[in-house]
Parts: structure tokens; sequence; C-alpha cells
């Protein structure tokens, strides 16, 4: 799931000045098209968890950004009961919706990728 992350074409649209002037009004409207921030949540809250990267990466987060989590689905899960999103000033702002996990599975990544690395090693007599 997250062999993408290697092959995203995100810092070549933003090291490109022009690129980025077409790309992000799209991304901007595409992001607002989801419909996941009228129920309160980070793009980070919608990967799946069934994989042992976000596992760890979900023990990886502070207390405050578990109890965070664990409030935005306790709100959008009842949101999706009543079959209606959140009062507009409940939703989740553009500034907020910030990329909290990533940071955490790409150490994961590495870290697995040195493991693996150091597992592989073979040692030569001279």
């Amino acid at each position: 799931m997250f062999g993408p992350l290697s092959l995203s074409l995100a810092p070549y649209v933003k090291s490109s000045r022009s690129l980025s002037k077409w790309v992000t009004p799209f991304a901007k409207w595409y992001a607002n098209a989801m419909g996941y921030r009228k129920y309160g949540f980070k793009y980070d809250d919608l990967i799946t968890e069934e994989n042992d990267q976000m596992q760890r990466a979900l023990g990886r987060l502070t207390q405050r950004e578990q109890y965070d989590r664990a409030w935005r689905m306790k709100r959008a899960s009842h949101a999706s009961v009543l079959h209606a999103p959140l009062p507009k000033e409940q939703w989740t702002p553009e500034s907020e919706d910030t990329r909290y996990l990533e940071p955490h599975v790409e150490d994961i990544l590495r870290e697995e990728k040195e493991r693996k690395a150091w597992d592989t090693l073979v040692v030569e007599k001279k």
C-alpha cells in the first residue's frame, strides 16, 4: 500500500512553478469534492489500518493525536448515523488537514528497509 508513496509526482509538481499553478487548484477542488472534511476527517484518517506499518504508525502517535483521531472517528460515525454531514463550522478546514501519519509511516518504511539491509549483510573474511 505504501509503495506508491516513493513514486509520487508531488516533488516534481512542487518544484515546477508553472505546473504547480495548474495542478494546485485542481488538487484543492478534488480534496473538497471527496467530502471527508464535511465529516471532520483529516486525510490520514481515511488510510486503511489493516497492515503492520499503519498499526506501528498509529502506535507512535502522541496521546493527544490518538485522542483527536478517536474523536474525529466518533464524531463522523455519529454524523453518518444521522445521515447528514456536520454543521459547516465543524468541517475540517484546509489549513488543519495535515498529514500527521505520513512521517511515521515513512520512518517505519525506512527502518524496515534498513533492517532488511542489515539482515542480509554478508560478512567476508580477508
